[in-house]
C-alpha cells in the first residue's frame, strides 16, 4: 500500500517493493533519526552522488564492451592467422613432397631426431612444475591437519604428551571440541585425496614423506577422539551390569539399553563423537586401500566398525572375569554372548545406523558389526583360554578321549552359537548378502566362532582328525547292522517299468535300489560339511571337507571294494546271496555317485573348487570320487557280464562242438517247446544255456539299478551275439535246410528272453540278425548274392540293400556258402 508524507504531496513506495540491494543502500544513508530529520538537507546531494556513479558505470560498462570487442577481434585475427600458418604449412609439405619426391632427409632428422627430445624435456619441465606445485600444497595441507590437531591437544589438555590423553573427562562444552576434531579428521581427508587425485604413482618419496608427517600426528587424533568417545559412553552408563547368576540359574532376564535411554543433549554428543569416529575410520580405510594398490595387494582385511568395537570392548572387559569360571561350562560363555547380543541388536540398529547413513558408510550394516564384533570377542577369548589348552591336552596320549570329548562337546557348541546369531542378522536392516546365502550360513567374512581355526591350521588339522574318527565309529556300526544292507524296491515285486513304457528319472535312494547304509554315509559325509561351512576361509574349509567328508567316503568305497573281492568268480560261479552283494554294492556306489554330482552342483562347493585353482580341469569337487565310484561299477559290472557268459559257454558247449546235427534231417533234431505262444521249439542242448540266461538275468533285474541294468543286459546281449556268431557261424560247419530251421528257432527262443526289455531285441544282436538274413533266402537268392559277393563291384551296396549293416563282405561270403546242399 502507497502512503504520502504530510502534506507535501509525495507518494513512497511500499517497503515490500525495494530490491535487498536498495534496502540495503538506504540503510546505510539513513541509520538513525537524526539522519531522518536532515532529509531535506541531503536529499538533493545524494541525488547528485548517485547520478554521478550511475554515470561513471555506464562509462565503464561502454569500456568493458570496447575491450570485449578488441579481445574478440584479437582472437579471431590469431584464429586467422594461425589457421592461414597451418595451410601455409601444409601448402610447403605438400610442394616440397611434389618437388623431392616425398620428405627430405633433413626433415626427417627434425621429425625423427630434434622434436622427439624436445617434447620429452618439455614433458619434464611440466612433471617437474606439477611436483612442485603439488609438493607445495602437500606442504601446506599437512600443516594445516598438524596445527588443527595440536589446536584440539591444547584446548583439551595444555599439552600433547600421550600420557594425558586418557586422563579426558567430559567437559560442559563437547560441541566446539568435536567440531575442531571433525576438522582435523578433514583436513587428513583432504591430504588423502589430493595422494589419489594428483600425484604420480612414481612419486614415491614425496608420499612417503606425507605418509610419514601424517603417521607422527594421526595416533595422536586417534587416541584423542577414542579417549573422548569412551568417556562419553561411561557417562552414558555403559555398558550395563549383567546378573550372571541368573545365567548359571537357567534364568534369563532382558538387559536395559543405555543406548534407547540416552537424553537428548547426551544423544547429540554421542551422535556427534560416533560421526567423527566414522570419519576418522574412513580416511583411514582409504588409506589402506591407497598403500594396498601401490603395492599391488587386493587382500581385504577384516575390520569392524570401531564405533560399535568401542560398544563391545568394555563388555569383553568385564565378562572376561566370569568366562574364566565358566571355562569348563562354555554354554553359560554361549549363552551370556548371545543374550548380550539379542538384548542390545535393536537399540542398536534404531539408533546406529541412521547415523552410519549419516557417515555415508554405506558398506556397513549397525546390526552386522555388532553380531561381528561380540563373535570376535568371544573368539578371542576360546582362541586364548579355552582351545590353547585343548591342543596340548590332545597331545597327551593318555588324556585323549576326555579331550577329544571335550573338542567334540565345544565344537557343537560353537555351531549352534553360529546359527543363533545368524538369526539376528534381519533382512530389513542387513542387505550385504542374500535370504538364500543367509540361510544357508554364509556369514560375511570372519562373522564366525570358527575363525578361530584361520589363524591356527594345526588346530584345524586336530578337529578333522577328530570329526573322522568319529564320523567312521559311526559308519561302520551302520556296516555290520544286516538291516542296513536291505533293498526298498519302489516297485514291488516288478523291478522297474515294464516293456514299452518310459523310464523314469533317478532321485532318490529306493530308485537306485540301494542299501540303507549309503545314505546313512551319505547322511554323515553331508553332516560334516555343513559343520565346517562357516569357516571364512576357503581354502581351509577345502582342507577339512577333503579330510573328513571325502576320506569317510573313501573308506566306504574301499569297504565296498573289499566286500566284493571276496567272492570268487572263477568257481562254478557266485550264488545267488553273492550276487545280491555284488548288486548292493553297485547300487551304493551308483546312487553315492549320484548325490556327489548333486552336491558339486552347490554353489558353495563350486566355489571351494575354484579356490583350489582347478577350476580348468573340472567343477565337480568331488571329481575324484566319483572317478574311484564309476570305477568300481564298471569293473563289477564287466566281472558279473564275465560270470554269465562263461556260464553260458559252459552249458551250450554241447550246442556248439556238436555241429553234425546242423546237417540232419528234421526228425533226427531233439527238441523242446518253450512257449505255448511261441511257434518254435528249441534244441534240447540249447535249453539249459538258455534257462541259465533268463533265470540269472531275472534275479539280477530285481537287485539291480536300472541304469546298470541297462548297461548289463546290453553288454551281455552283445557278448553272446559274438560269441555265438564266432562259435558256430564262422566255423566249418555246415547247415542243412533243416538245421537251418532250428538256429532260427533257437535264436529266436534267445531273443526272446531280452524281450521284457526292449522292442526289438534282435537289434542288440547285430551279427546274428544279418547271419539270419541270409540263411531265410532261397536257395536261387543264395547263390545270386554269392555270385555278387564273389566279384561284384557293388558289394557292401547290395549287403546294405539287404538290410545288412554289421558283418563284413568275407563274413556274408562264407554265410551264404554254408548250406549242405552248396550254392
Amino acid at each position: 500500500m502507497e502512503k504520502r508524507s504530510g502534506g507535501s504531496g509525495i507518494v513512497l513506495p511500499n517497503h515490500r517493493d525495494l530490491s535487498p540491494s536498495l534496502l540495503g543502500f538506504l540503510d546505510i544513508q539513513f541509520s538513525d533519526q537524526t539522519d531522518l530529520s536532515s532529509l531535506s538537507f541531503t536529499a538533493s546531494d545524494l541525488e547528485k552522488e548517485l547520478n554521478q556513479k550511475c554515470e561513471d558505470l555506464d562509462t565503464d560498462l561502454v569500456n568493458l564492451r570496447g575491450n570485449l570487442g578488441k579481445i574478440i577481434v584479437s582472437w579471431i585475427c590469431r584464429a586467422t592467422g594461425a589457421k592461414s600458418a597451418l595451410h601455409k604449412l601444409n601448402r610447403n609439405f605438400q610442394s616440397i613432397s611434389g618437388r623431392y619426391g616425398g620428405i627430405t632427409s633433413k626433415m626427417v632428422k627434425i621429425l625423427g631426431e630434434d622434436l622427439p627430445p624436445l617434447v620429452k624435456q618439455l614433458r619434464q619441465l611440466d612433471n617437474v612444475r606439477n611436483y612442485s606445485e603439488n609438493t607445495l600444497k602437500l606442504e601446506a595441507l599437512v600443516g594445516d591437519f598438524e596445527d588443527a590437531v595440536l589446536s584440539v591437544m591444547k584446548r583439551h589438555t595444555g599439552d600433547i604428551f600421550p600420557a594425558n590423553l586418557l586422563k579426558s573427562a567430559i567437559s560442559t562444552d563437547l560441541g566446539p571440541r568435536q567440531n575442531q576434531l571433525f576438522q582435523a579428521v578433514k583436513a587428513a581427508s583432504v591430504i588423502e585425496n589430493l595422494l589419489v587425485t594428483n600425484l604420480n604413482p612414481q612419486w614415491v618419496h614425496l608420499m612417503k614423506s606425507v605418509d610419514s608427517r601424517v603417521d607422527r600426528t594421526l595416533p595422536v587424533l586417534r587416541m584423542q577422539i577414542v579417549a573422548d568417545h569412551r568417556a562419553l559412553l561411561a557417562s552414558l552408563g555403559w555398558p550395563p551390569k549383567v546378573l550372571t547368576s541368573k545365567i548359571e540359574d537357567g534364568t534369563i532376564l532382558g538387559l536395559p539399553n543405555p543406548l534407547v535411554l540416552m537424553q537428548v543433549d547426551k544423544r547429540k554428543s554421542y551422535s556427534e563423537s560416533f560421526l567423527v569416529l566414522c570419519a576418522l575410520q574412513h580416511f583411514q580405510v582409504q588409506r589402506e586401500k591407497r598403500k594396498n594398490d601401490l603395492l599391488g595387494d587386493n587382500k581385504k582385511s577384516n575390520v569392524g566398525l570401531w564405533a560399535i568395537d568401542e560398544l563391545v570392548s568394555p563388555i569383553a572387559s568385564r565378562t572376561e572375569y566370569h568366562f574364566s569360571k565358566w571355562v569348563d561350562q562354555p554354554q553359560l560363555i554361549f549363552t551370556l554372548v548371545y543374550k548380550i547380543t539379542r538384548d542390545f541388536v535393536v537399540g542398536v540398529d534404531d539408533v546406529l545406523q541412521p547415523l552410519i547413513d549419516r557417515a555415508r558408510l554405506g558398506s556397513y550394516c549397525a546390526r552386522e558389526a555388532w553380531v561381528y564384533a561380540m563373535v570376535r570377542m568371544v573368539s578371542g577369548f576360546l582362541a586364548k583360554r579355552v582351545f590353547s589348552v585343548l591342543a596340548e591336552r590332545y597331545k597327551e596320549k593318555q588324556r585323549g578321549p576326555e579331550v577329544v570329548l571335550s573338542w567334540a562337546h565345544i565344537i557343537d557348541l560353537m555351531v549352534a552359537f553360529d546359527r543363533q546369531m545368524q538369526s539376528l542378522l534381519s533382512t530389513e536392516t542387513c542387505l550385504l548378502f542374500g535370504d538364500s546365502q543367509r540361510l544357508e550360513g554364509e556369514f560375511s567374512q570372519g562373522m564366525s566362532v570358527l575363525s578361530i581355526f584361520c589363524d591356527r591350521p594345526d588346530w584345524l588339522k586336530i578337529w578333522a582328525k577328530i570329526e573322522l574318527k568319529d564320523a567312521w565309529k559311526k559308519l561302520k556300526e551302520e556296516l555290520k547292522d544286516d538291516r542296513t544292507w536291505l533293498i526298498d524296491n519302489k516297485y514291488g515285486g516288478i523291478a522297474f517299468p515294464t516293456n514299452g513304457e518310459t523310464q523314469e528319472l533317478l532321485y532318490s535312494r529306493e530308485d537306485y535300489k540301494a542299501p540303507l547304509v549309503a545314505e546313512s554315509a551319505l547322511k554323515i559325509s553331508w553332516e560334516m560339511i555343513l559343520r565346517c561351512q562357516n569357516l571364512p576361509d576357503n581354502l581351509l574349509r577345502t582342507q577339512f571337507i577333503r579330510s573328513t567328508s571325502v576320506r569317510l567316503i573313501w573308506h566306504f568305497f574301499n569297504f565296498l571294494v573289499v566286500r566284493c573281492k571276496r567272492i570268487d568268480f572263477y568257481a562254478d560261479g557266485p550264488a545267488d546271496d553273492s550276487l545280491t552283494v555284488i548288486c548292493k554294492s553297485i547300487n551304493a556306489a551308483r546312487y553315492c555317485e549320484s548325490k556327489l554330482l548333486e552336491w558339486s552342483d552347490n554353489m558353495n562347493l563350486s566355489g571351494l573348487r575354484i579356490a583350489e585353482n582347478k577350476a580348468n580341469d573340472s567343477d565337480c569337487f568331488f571329481e575324484e570320487d566319483i572317478k574311484s565310484l564309476t570305477e568300481l561299477e564298471t569293473a563289477w559290472l564287466i566281472e558279473v557280464i564275465a560270470f554269465l557268459l562263461r556260464r553260458f559257454e559252459t552249458l551250450s558247449w554241447d550246442y556248439v562242438q556238436t555241429k553234425e546235427h546242423f546237417e540232419q534231417a528234421q526228425k533226427d533234431f531233439e527238441t523242446i517247446s518253450v512257449s505255448e505262444s511261441r511257434d518254435f521249439t528249441v534244441s534240447v542242448d540249447l535249453v539249459e544255456a538258455l534257462d541259465s540266461v533268463r533265470s540269472q538275468l531275472h534275479f539280477i533285474r530285481m537287485n539291480l539299478n536300472p541304469k546298470d541294468f541297462f548297461d548289463l543286459w546290453r553288454s551281455l546281449a552283445d557278448g553272446l551275439d559274438h560269441f555265438i556268431f564266432r562259435s558256430i557261424l564262422m566255423s566249418d560247419t555246415r547247415f542243412s535246410d533243416e538245421g537251418i530251421n532250428q538256429f532260427l528257432a533257437d535264436m529266436q527262443a534267445l531273443f526272446f528272453i531280452f524281450q521284457p526289455f526292449c522292442f526289438r531285441p534282435d537289434a542288440f544282436f547285430p551279427c546274428l540278425r544279418d547271419s539270419l538274413v541270409l540263411l531265410k533266402m532261397s536257395k536261387e537268392e543264395a547263390k545270386h548274392l554269392w555270385v555278387v559277393l564273389y566279384d561284384g563291384e557293388n558289394r557292401i551296396k547290395q549287403l546294405r540293400s539287404l538290410g545288412i549293416s554289421r558283418i563284413s563282405v568275407d563274413e556274408a561270403h562264407k554265410i551264404s556258402s554254408i548250406r549242405k546242399s552248396g550254392i
